[in-house]
């Protein structure tokens, strides 16, 4: 009898550690990118900042045909709260625009919405200062929105399409579930999950880390 409640015991853990495995396993990998606040611009903005005819130098390639560029600017908000050494990433852009954390939005005294990048309509004004010049955007600083940048063939084998909103578990320490992340598909694209500071701090997160799509 002993013996059989022993073998008993033992096949239920052995199921219950093969199930455990299996939902580990599951679900479309994808690297993390933690990104830090940043400034996009128009070139009549960057020359209003940096000098007539000013053009962005690049720093490093991002994806897309983006980059990181060697100019920084300093971000005021409401009673004179700054933040200095802003990044500006390039190319310039048909609207300007100010992407923050929570945390910088409480520093700087503004209330900037959770918006998927380009939609700025109704946001956060926000004071920006160069070495040449100084602008005031009326609504442009947003927190941006967790998202994952995909190529068709990195979405069609994660299952996913364009706009699609799913889920996304960190297996680590933390275990963090991100809710709320929207699927960003390009043939530009490299596979990659963007999410600000507060939330890479928050979830123990690094850039080249991976996490899981539970959809």
């Amino acid at each position: 009898m002993d013996n059989n409640i022993a073998l008993i015991t033992k096949l239920v853990l052995e199921a219950v550690e093969k199930q455990k495995s299996s939902e580990e396993g599951s679900g479309y990998m994808v690297p993390i990118g933690v990104s830090a606040r940043h400034v996009h611009l128009t070139q009549e903005h960057v020359e209003v900042l940096f000098g007539t005819g000013y053009q962005l130098t690049k720093k490093k390639e991002l994806m897309g045909g983006q980059f990181a560029s060697n100019e920084v600017v300093t971000l005021v908000g409401v009673k004179l709260r700054a933040i200095e050494n802003v990044r500006i990433l390039g190319p310039v852009r048909s609207k300007s625009q100010v992407e923050i954390s929570a945390t910088d939005s409480i520093k700087l005294g503004v209330k900037a919405p959770i918006r998927e990048s380009g939609n700025v309509e109704g946001s956060s004004p926000i004071a920006i200062v160069g070495p040449k010049g100084a602008l005031y955007l009326n609504e442009g600083c947003i927190i941006a929105k967790r998202h994952i940048h995909m190529s068709p063939a990195d979405a069609n084998e994660a299952g996913v399409k364009d706009g699609q909103i799913v889920s996304v578990k960190a297996d680590n320490e933390r275990g963090t579930i991100f809710n709320h992340v929207q699927v960003r598909v390009d043939d530009s694209f490299t596979l990659e999950m963007h999410i600000d500071t507060d939330e890479a701090n928050a979830a123990r997160i690094a850039t080249g880390d991976t996490v899981r799509i539970i959809k």
